[in-house]
Order: C-alpha cells, then sequence, then structure tokens
C-alpha cells in the first residue's frame, strides 16, 4: 500500500466519528470500577454495627478491595493516580476495621468517580437501545443461572458460591445503575461464576443492561413513572439524557425526588429510555442544566469540573442543534458560541465567582433566543431552501478554490494522467459524506466533540499542506526561467508519490466540508419541509458547478506565470483561513485552551476572539510572509532586471 494510502487510512480512523470510539477504556481501570460498585452494593451484607455478619462476604469484600489497589498499580500513569492510590487504600483500612457500610460504600462511589474522571469509558450507549429483542437475549444467555423471573434461582447456579444476584431483589437494585450492570455484562467479575458477555454486540449488552435493571421495578410501576414524567418538567432536569439515565442509582435519584415517585420514573425510564432522547429545545435544556452545575462546582472551588461541564453544555447541549440554529439565525448562533467561548476561558483564567455566573447569565439569555428561533412555528419552506442553499455556497466554495487551483494546474503542467487521482479524492469523499448521513442518521449519535475533532483536524492537515503549495506556486511566479521550468522539469517532478498525495489532499479538504454539510442537512431534514431543502441543495449543487466551470475557463486564458501568481495568494489566503477554524475546532472540542482577546469574529476568513487562533494564523501568515519574499530574492539572483 503506498504511504498514502496509510495516511488517509489514519485519517479516516481518527476522524470518522462512527469509525472508533473517541476513547479506547482502560481494562483495569474498568475492572477497578466494578469491583468498587461490587464493594459500595454488597458491604452492607458483610458488616453491620461494626460485627461481620457474613464471613463469605466479609473476606470478598476484603479480596475485592486488594485487587482495586492492584488494578490502580496497573494502570497508566496520570496526574491523578497518586490520589486514586491513596483514596484506595483508605478503603482498605475502613473495610480492614469494619467500618460503617455508609462510610465504605462513600468511600467506594468516591473513588469510582474519580476512576471514571481520571480514566474515561464509555458511560453510555450512542444510540437508544432498543428493548425488543433484549427478553430472547436474557433468557438465552442469564436465565440458567438467574432465573426465568431474574429473582437468581436458575438451575445453573444452584451450586455457584456466590450465588447468582437476585434482580429483583430492590433493595439490592436501588444502589445499582444501568452502567454497572453493562460493566459487569461486558467484563463478567472476578472471583464468581459471572463471566463476560464482551462477545455480544454494545447495542446487545447495553438492551440487556436495561432490561435486567426492570426486574426490581415492576411494570404497574412504570404506568405511574409515565404519568409523572409527563407531567413534571423538573424530572426531564434531573434525568437530562441517556448518560444521566445509564449513571443514576434509583437511590440517588430517590434523594432528589423522593423514594416513591424515584421507584416509578426509574421503572418508566428503564422500559422507555427513548423518553430522555432531547428534542431541540429539550438540548437547550440540558445546556442550561450543565451550566448551572458547572456554576455550583466553580463556587465550589472545583475549577476543573467546572471547565469540563461547561464544555459539556457546549458539546452535549448547544452543539446538537447549532446546525438548525444556524440556519434560522447564524448571527445569533455565532454570539452564542462567542459566549460560550468567553465562559470557557474566564472559567480557564480562574475569574471571580461574580463574573463566571454573570457570563452564564448572558449565554442562558441567548438560549431563550434560540428556543423562539427554534420552535417549530419559525420553520418555513423559504427558511428552508435559502438555508439549505447558503449552506451548500458556503461550504462548497473553500473546497471548491482549492480544487480548481489543483485541477488547472495540472492542465497548465499538460499532466493529465494525474487528473483521476484528484477526480477519485473528492468523488470518494462525497461518498464517504453519504456514508456519514446514513450513519448519522440510522446508526450512531454523532457526538459535538467528534465533529469539532474532524474538521480541526481536517482544517489543520489541508493547512499545513497549502502552506508549502502556495509558497512553491509564488517561486514558480517569480522565477524568470519558467517557461523552460515548466516544459522540461515540471512535467516530471509529480510522481506516482505526488499524485497519491493529491487524492488525499482533495478528498480531506472536500471531506471536511462535506461532513459540516451533511450534518446540517440532516437536521433541516428532521424539521420536515423535503421539497424545499432538496431545491435549495439542487440550486447551490447548479451554483458550484457553474462556478467551476467559469474559474476552470478562465484559468485556461492567464499565462502561466500570472496563473501561478493568482493561485499562490488565493491559496496563502485559505491556508490563514483554514489555520483559524482549526484552530477553533480543536477549542470547541476541549483539546486546546481558550484565551478571549479584543478582535472581530469574522467566521468567514477564520478570525476568532481568542489568543490561540490569532496567534496561529499570524505565525502562518509570517511564514508565507518570508516564503514569498525568500521567492523575490531568489528571483532577483537568477534575473537581475527583476
Amino acid at each position: 500500500m503506498p504511504n498514502v494510502l496509510r495516511c488517509l487510512a489514519a485519517f479516516l480512523l481518527l476522524s470518522l466519528p462512527f469509525a472508533v470510539p473517541a476513547y479506547a477504556a482502560d481494562p483495569d481501570a474498568q475492572t477497578a470500577w466494578r469491583l468498587l460498585d461490587y464493594i459500595a452494593v454488597d458491604y452492607p451484607a458483610a458488616v453491620q454495627d461494626g460485627e461481620v455478619v457474613s464471613e463469605g462476604e466479609y473476606a470478598e469484600m476484603g479480596e475485592f478491595s486488594e485487587a482495586v489497589r492492584a488494578r490502580l498499580d496497573a494502570l497508566p500513569p496520570t496526574d491523578d493516580l497518586p490520589q486514586l492510590v491513596s483514596d484506595a487504600e483508605r478503603l482498605q483500612l475502613a473495610i480492614a476495621v469494619k467500618s460503617a457500610p455508609t462510610e465504605v460504600a462513600g468511600l467506594a462511589r468516591n473513588l469510582a468517580r474519580e476512576l471514571l474522571a481520571a480514566y474515561p469509558m464509555p458511560l453510555a450507549p450512542v444510540s437508544t437501545p432498543d428493548l425488543g429483542r433484549a427478553g430472547d437475549l436474557y433468557q438465552q444467555h442469564c436465565a440458567s443461572c438467574h432465573g426465568v423471573t431474574g429473582a437468581g434461582d436458575g438451575p445453573a447456579g444452584v451450586a455457584l458460591d456466590p450465588a447468582p444476584i437476585d434482580f429483583t431483589d430492590e433493595s439490592r437494585a436501588r444502589e445499582r445503575s444501568v452502567f454497572a450492570l453493562y460493566q459487569v455484562i461486558e467484563q463478567g467479575l472476578e472471583g464468581t461464576g459471572m463471566a463476560s458477555y464482551a462477545h455480544l454486540s454494545a447495542e446487545d449488552r447495553w438492551a440487556l443492561s436495561f432490561y435486567i435493571g426492570q426486574y426490581a421495578y415492576p411494570a404497574d410501576l412504570a404506568q405511574r413513572g409515565e404519568q409523572l414524567w409527563k407531567a413534571d418538567g423538573a424530572l426531564h432536569r434531573e434525568v437530562p439524557d441517556l448518560g444521566t439515565l445509564t449513571q443514576l442509582t434509583p437511590a440517588a435519584l430517590a434523594a432528589r425526588i423522593g423514594e416513591d415517585n424515584a421507584r416509578a420514573v426509574t421503572a418508566y425510564l428503564r422500559r422507555q429510555p427513548q423518553a430522555v432522547e432531547p428534542e431541540p429545545a429539550g438540548s437547550l435544556a440540558l445546556a442550561r442544566s450543565r451550566l448551572a452545575e458547572s456554576t455550583r462546582a466553580y463556587e465550589a472551588g472545583d475549577q476543573h469540573a467546572a471547565r469540563d461541564l461547561a464544555l459539556s453544555a457546549y458539546l452535549d447541549g448547544f452543539e446538537p442543534v447549532e446546525p438548525l440554529l444556524a440556519a434560522r439565525d447564524r448571527a445569533l448562533m455565532t454570539r452564542i458560541e462567542g459566549a460560550m467561548a468567553e465562559l470557557r476561558s474566564r472559567i480557564g483564567r480562574s475569574a471571580s465567582t461574580e463574573d463566571v455566573r454573570a457570563q452564564v447569565e448572558v449565554v442562558d439569555g441567548l438560549f431563550s433566543e434560540a428556543e423562539v428561533a427554534l420552535a417549530p412555528d419559525s420553520s418555513s419552506g423559504i427558511s428552508t431552501f435559502l438555508g439549505a442553499l447558503t449552506i451548500l455556497l458556503r461550504e462548497g466554495l473553500e473546497a471548491l478554490l482549492i480544487l480548481i487551483a489543483i485541477v488547472a494546474f495540472l492542465r497548465k503542467a499538460e499532466r493529465p494522467d494525474v487528473m483521476p487521482y484528484v477526480h477519485a479524492g473528492w468523488v470518494g469523499a462525497l461518498l464517504a459524506g453519504g456514508l456519514t448521513w446514513f450513519a448519522a442518521t440510522y446508526m450512531v449519535s454523532i457526538s459535538g466533540a467528534s465533529r469539532e475533532l474532524t474538521e480541526g483536524f481536517a482544517a489543520l492537515f489541508a493547512a499545513a499542506v497549502l502552506l508549502f503549495v502556495g509558497i512553491w506556486m509564488h517561486g514558480k511566479s517569480q522565477a524568470g526561467a519558467w517557461q523552460r521550468y515548466i516544459k522540461d522539469k515540471l512535467s516530471h517532478a509529480l510522481s506516482k508519490r505526488s499524485a497519491w498525495f493529491l487524492f488525499l489532499l482533495s478528498f480531506v479538504v472536500v471531506y471536511r466540508e462535506v461532513f459540516e454539510t451533511v450534518l446540517f442537512y440532516a437536521a433541516l431534514w428532521s424539521q420536515g419541509n423535503g421539497g424545499a431543502i432538496l431545491a435549495g441543495g439542487g440550486l447551490g449543487a447548479i451554483a458550484l458547478a457553474a462556478m467551476a466551470w467559469a474559474m476552470l475557463r478562465y484559468s485556461r486564458r492567464l499565462p502561466i506565470a500570472q496563473f501561478f501568481s493568482i493561485s499562490s495568494i488565493l491559496i496563502a489566503v485559505l491556508t490563514v483561513v483554514l489555520a483559524g477554524k482549526g484552530i477553533a475546532a480543536l477549542q470547541e472540542a476541549g483539546w486546546l485552551s481558550v484565551s478571549v482577546v479584543g478582535v472581530p469574529r469574522i467566521a468567514l476568513l477564520g478570525i476568532y476572539p481568542t489568543l490561540q487562533g490569532v496567534l496561529t494564523q499570524l505565525l502562518t501568515l509570517a511564514v508565507l510572509i518570508a516564503g514569498f519574499s525568500y521567492n523575490r530574492r531568489a528571483a532577483r539572483v537568477v534575473d537581475p532586471r527583476r
């Protein structure tokens, strides 16, 4: 395989949000988390009032706490690891001295939370679990040990020590989250008869987790839970999304809304998890909830948690509705992006609590405006048509300019044999865009972080390539013997490797824009007016084709020196633009810090009011100016009359 194909494969694996998860969970961290959850839930069965009530259970608690400590030693070192080890030793000591169950459970839960923060693992399914076949999966894989009704009385479990878990035991089930059930199903549990079911798909494991989590909460409770859920909007703020639902224990929910209500809501949501899927306004409600949590964390002195929650407000709450809002009111979308960046900047520079709270109020007010703009009655055929048209023109023009420069250059160089590589690149990008549409619609939910990382890395890759291409083209426009160079050298300068590199460049620059366009169109399509979307997109495609034809025809008439000169300037501008956009996307994904500065926001030019973005663009511009200056000096050496 040529090197460039390896690069393309790596780029796809890193950037396509449906190819791989954003991170791979460390198996030692997963095992340690499961053991901690088991300790928190089962320790009361081992110790009561400082006395051991079950020697077997108590020995198991000691064994599990030692296993947690050993798993921590095997984890990759991080700044958080020493504190995790210290907390694990505190837990071991608490078990050794037979501390109260509430104390041990608190230590175990706290350590589990810290472990998740330091070594992230998938916390929720990528899409709503399909519980339709979960019953059959349970009978096939679980009933022999846990019993047909989940009571832990299956025939194969009689000889097991410890005995299989009784899923109908509510006193135990109220301390266990769906996420905890998923972890045990995926990894198994050391020291018990519970084997790993990692061979099942993630979708099946999540479906089983929700199904098993129903046994302690009868169906008649679910009817009351549905009534409560539909009547009380405050409940939606308590369980705003799948991630919260999978991690929330019934006991924790009971502490917020009362025991009876928590039992009913748990019974309902574990049978109908799709009920927590947010509509556009619900997504903004999630963003508001995250901002409120961020404010509380900041006031409590936890700056790290405040930053993460503010980032989640953007990526998980605002980002899903950003495409639709951009189509209806792009100026408002821009103001919200700027306000949320300013909030993250204030948190990052340790601003006063009053300043952070004031900025949260600004963002909340903008969210109110967004809810009005996103209301169903705000959509019309004309607005949808214009949105589809302008999105395609805006996203397509940037890629078109780069492609036209490449195609025109190859024509000037009389290298038609390389042209198929370029065409294969942009056609492949369109096909990948179609797969993205299918995946985003039917397979997975593309997260805000995945979207921003894809755009950011693609933009920076294209900027790095175009930086050198622009300087090279400018050099050819300055050389006095350019005609001889073109005839004698350029026609042989494009090797097979160069041709594959042009394929990669054309793929990346087009896929970046297609990826953005697909997400915008998917958001528009979900709101109806399909005919208006197709009409707007069709007109936009025709307009782009007409512009491509006109630019190619004009470029044919240009003398080669003038062509190189104009192309080098165009590519230099696009390089600076892409550098700014790449940095902005990585900042929005939380990969780079945000330091707001007082410069105007001009998204068309990739200018965003952050110190990191502005400095990157200035550095890129400085390299271009230095390269162009060197070309002019070199040209004077060749031809002193210049």
